[in-house]
């Protein structure tokens, strides 16, 4: 197992020029899930409570900053988790939601299944960071099944914690793997959660959804608005 990149500083971006407009979407420069997980790790403010959701968001605590505290919680019944274990120092009875061995952080404790989702039902949570197969440009999210007859649903505590969390983030890659916007004017997927999400990180930018449109935040050197125009379909709102 390779070491994640230290959190004090971001994993290196990629620098290839923007192609131009007609270019396949996938040869575009973007960030590494690592790299996505840095900069979402970067808004987290101090002592914040987190949950970070099956899959890439777990990639979040390995970079948190050293010098804030930040509680993370998992709904299995852990609060106080760390980074990833170092290579065969994983503990086969310390895991988070997905099953992935963690580590425990002094202080962290563990506890019961069902007091775990009291805390996410009754708004302990300050964010909470999912997945998504789509997210709407209102905030509604889809991430538990794609409605196909052959999809396995799998929703998890996802709804719980979207509408739980006072803040909900999404991790996502922003295009499918047909070069399809999985940040759209309306949902198709079967909901999880309506207006619930209120960032949005991707491999090429980070998105804010208000209520004046979706705010550009940040995006990857090489792409700008009018190429992240392109590939969703949306007029973007700039920050700067």
């Amino acid at each position: 197992m390779t070491a994640p990149p230290s959190p004090t500083s971001p994993p290196s971006t990629p620098s290839t020029p923007l192609p131009p407009a007609g270019v396949a979407p996938h040869a575009l420069p973007r960030w590494s899930r690592d790299q996505i997980a840095w900069r979402v790790a970067r808004d987290i403010a101090p002592g914040s409570v987190v949950n970070l959701g099956i899959g890439a968001p777990t990639l979040v605590a390995n970079h948190l900053p050293a010098d804030r505290e930040i509680i993370l919680h998992s709904e299995n019944g852990v609060l106080g988790m760390g980074p990833a274990p170092a290579p065969e120092q994983e503990d086969d009875d310390l895991i988070n939601a997905g099953k992935q061995p963690v580590t425990l952080l002094p202080g962290g404790c563990f506890f019961h299944h069902a007091d775990s989702f009291a805390m996410m039902r009754g708004g302990h949570l300050d964010i909470c960071v999912l997945g998504a197969f789509q997210v709407a440009t209102n905030g509604d999210l889809a991430n538990w099944h794609t409605g196909t007859p052959d999809a396995i649903p799998a929703v998890g505590g996802a709804m719980d914690l979207a509408i739980g969390a006072k803040q909900t983030w999404v991790m996502m890659d922003l295009l499918t793997k047909a070069g399809e916007s999985k940040l759209v004017p309306q949902c198709n997927y079967p909901l999880t959660g309506l207006a619930c999400v209120k960032r949005v990180y991707t491999d090429l930018a980070v998105f804010e959804l208000t209520r004046a449109g979706v705010l550009l935040r940040e995006c990857v050197e090489g792409v700008d608005r009018e190429a992240l125009e392109r590939l969703t379909g949306l007029q973007l709102l700039d920050s700067h």
